[in-house]
This record gives C-alpha cells, sequence and structure tokens, in this order.
C-alpha cells in the first residue's frame, strides 16, 4: 500500500447506541433499525478496517502482515510488533454504559491466558479478555459528553452517601469514615458490590427515594435516578456518587488510564485507545460482571480529573497531550487561508472528518482525493508528506 487509502469500517450495535448520530455523520440519510454504538476505525481482529486494493476489498489487518514497514514505519513497526498499535472509534451513548476497568499490560497477559487455560471461547457471554493487550483511552467530546471517571475524593463520597444513606449501610460508611483511604474505599466498595439481592433491593429503594428529595442539590443524584429508572435496582446506581461525574464540553478530553474504574453516560465522541478489547465490569449492563476481576485490576486512589483541551501545534492543527506510548490524538481546522501541511518524519496516520469538505494531497505522486464528512481515510508512512486544503474540522490517530 503506496498511497493514502479510504477505509470502509465496521459499526458495532449495541443496546445502548444511538439510531442517529453515526449515520448523520456518515452522511447516510436514512435512521438506523439498531441503535448504533460504535464505529471501529482500525485493525483489531474483532472488527478490522477495510481498504479497497486492485477493486477488492482487503483487510487492514491483511495488508499490514503484508508491509508492516511501509504501513506502519520502521520505528513503530519494530516497538509494536508490526501491529497497529492504536484503535480509532466514534462512539455515540444514547443510553448509559457499563461500570467498566481496563487491565494493564500484566494483567492483561494474565488475564488473557487464563481464560484461554479454562477453554473459554473468545465470543463466550464469561469472556473477559479478548487480547494480550492494555487499554488506555483517550475521549474527545463532540457533543456534550457526560461521564464517570476514576475515585471521586473519600470526603465528597461520605458527603454525598449521608443525604441518601438507608440504615442497611450505616456501619459501614462509618467505617469509611474512620478508614479515609484506598483499602478503606476497596472495603466499601466491595460491601456495595456484594449485597445480596433482597438486600439491595432495600439499599436501592432507599437510597433512590432520599435521592430524589436532592436531586437539585447535586446532578450526582439526578443521574442516580436517571441510571435507575434504566437499570432499576443495579448496584451501578451508586456510581455517580463514588466516581467522578465529569462534562465534556465539545473540544474537551480526558484520558484514562488502565485500572480507571469509569463509564460513558450520554453523548457522542472521538475515542482513541490502544488497540484492545479487554473490558471488565461491574455494573449498569446484562453482560458479564466478574467481581473478583474488577477488584483486582481497579485503582481505589482518590482521581483528580484533569481536562485535556487541545494544545496548538501549529496554526491547522492541536494535540490532546496525554502519556499513552500508543497513540496521539489531534485535531486538524483547514480553511481557505489555512491548509494543513504534514510532518516529513511520521508514523501510520488515520484521519477521520466530522465537519465541512476538503482534499487530501499527496504531492510526491500527484494523488487528490476530495474528503466530506464521514471519509475515514488511512496515510502510510510510507506517504513523505501531505497535505490538507479546504474548509473542515478532522480528527487525527497517529503513534
Amino acid at each position: 500500500m503506496e498511497t493514502i487509502q479510504i477505509l470502509k469500517n465496521v459499526v458495532q450495535e449495541y443496546a445502548w447506541g444511538s439510531f442517529t448520530a453515526i449515520p448523520d455523520l456518515l452522511g447516510q440519510k436514512t435512521i438506523s433499525s439498531k441503535p448504533q454504538a460504535e464505529l471501529w476505525i482500525g485493525a483489531h481482529p474483532k472488527a478490522p478496517s477495510r481498504v479497497q486494493i486492485n477493486g477488492k476489498w482487503e483487510s487492514l489487518i491483511d495488508l499490514i502482515e503484508k508491509n508492516p514497514k511501509d504501513i506502519l514505519g520502521k520505528k513503530a513497526a519494530d516497538h509494536f510488533n508490526n501491529r497497529l498499535p492504536y484503535l480509532f472509534k466514534i462512539l455515540a451513548a444514547e443510553k448509559p454504559l457499563s461500570i467498566q476497568a481496563h487491565p494493564d499490560l500484566l494483567q492483561a497477559k494474565n488475564g488473557f491466558e487464563k481464560e484461554n487455560n479454562l477453554n473459554i471461547a473468545l465470543n463466550a457471554y464469561n469472556r473477559s479478555y479478548k487480547d494480550k493487550n492494555h487499554k488506555p483511552e483517550c475521549i474527545c467530546a463532540l457533543t456534550s459528553f457526560w461521564a464517570l471517571n476514576g475515585f471521586r475524593k473519600i470526603n465528597d463520597i461520605i458527603m454525598l452517601m449521608e443525604k441518601i444513606c438507608p440504615k442497611e449501610i450505616t456501619k459501614q460508611l462509618y467505617d469509611l469514615k474512620q478508614n479515609p483511604d484506598s483499602h478503606g474505599l476497596k472495603t466499601f466498595f466491595n460491601f456495595i458490590m456484594t449485597v445480596n439481592e433482597n438486600n439491595l433491593h432495600k439499599l436501592v429503594d432507599g437510597a433512590i427515594t432520599n435521592a430524589k428529595k436532592y436531586s437539585k442539590d447535586d446532578p450526582a443524584y439526578e443521574w442516580m435516578i436517571k441510571l435507575y429508572n434504566e437499570y432499576l435496582v443495579d448496584v451501578g446506581i451508586f456510581s455517580p456518587i463514588l466516581l467522578n461525574l465529569v462534562c465534556l464540553i465539545p473540544g474537551q478530553a480526558m484520558y484514562l488510564s488502565p485500572g480507571q474504574l469509569h463509564a460513558y453516560l450520554k453523548g457522542v465522541g472521538i475515542e482513541l485507545m490502544a488497540n484492545s478489547d479487554n473490558v471488565v465490569r461491574g455494573g449498569l449492563t446484562k453482560k458479564h460482571i466478574d467481581l473478583k476481576e474488577l477488584m483486582s485490576i481497579v485503582n481505589f486512589n482518590e482521581t483528580k480529573i484533569k481536562i485535556l483541551e487541545p494544545a496548538k501545534q501549529t496554526d491547522s492543527e492541536s494535540v490532546y497531550l496525554c502519556p499513552a506510548k500508543e497513540f496521539v490524538l489531534s485535531v486538524i481546522n483547514v480553511t481557505k487561508q489555512i491548509l494543513y501541511i504534514s510532518k516529513t518524519e511520521r508514523n501510520v496516520e488515520i484521519i477521520i472528518c466530522i465537519k465541512g469538505n476538503a482534499n487530501i494531497c499527496d504531492p510526491g505522486s500527484n494523488f487528490s482525493f476530495p474528503i466530506q464528512k464521514g471519509t475515514s481515510l488511512i496515510i502510510p508512512a510510507s506517504i513523505e508528506k501531505y497535505t490538507i486544503e479546504g474548509n473542515a474540522t478532522l480528527y487525527k490517530a497517529s503513534v
């Protein structure tokens, strides 16, 4: 693959998805008959993008295997074992996603091998580890985007919980007050997660009755009620009190490290992550919940949320700085006065246009191609330089 190529991508249909957001982005005139949750752009075995070569659509995985250094770049190919290290997504959450965390590299390797040794099929209901990779990720809002990310300050958890606390949890809340550290929080969280079904009904009913009294005091209580209306008696309704509640405005982003307990609640965003599909769930879902595994990978320290604003690199490109080694997310804005000129030293890049129209050009081969809303492209490392001109907003994934 020696030229810039259009990608054909897979849409994942999950119950929490939107009927309109992804079709609208892709320029489709009809509403989907099923909720569309994620558009996967990349080379994950579950749903690889495809590229048209000589009139035939081929898997991006296969193309990279044939020409890893030309496509990925020598440095990226050597460092990431000839694999595309990131997975690019459009995420459209009409309903809340499950509470979840992702493993670090060692946990992923051990978890994958453990489930293989137990002969759990990769597509089995009770499979949490789909690969050996970790999954740090960055989410960037395209609309107002509500999410939960990492544990609140313990004092804030206690304050919020005391207002709605039914008698069934008084002792455990007192114990947390006496031990306001990560160990105390882990013990408190484990208690809530392991309440038997009968007591869970009492706990949830009491908490929701009280939350309705204070729903105007804090959006955490409002979200508790919303989660209850969606999931009824589910331990996950306590997550807005336990976790940091965040609302990103369009253009803002945040980073989620492995072990960070989180959930996306509502909104459309660009998601960029290490190339993995490992998810360990803990509530707000009908999918498999593995509490023992979740408790072993979650970080129970208080988390201070850092909102990522795009840092300007050139007149046309701004970057979301985060510590992941596998990926960099940036936003490109071109106008009639401002064009984008790529770096000459670069690895593989994937671009998706979310607004407007433009042209991408490879001066070396005189290749030029029109870009419109919903177009996604892969620019192999073998392309020395390319330009984008027009009037458009694009998001770029790179190594």
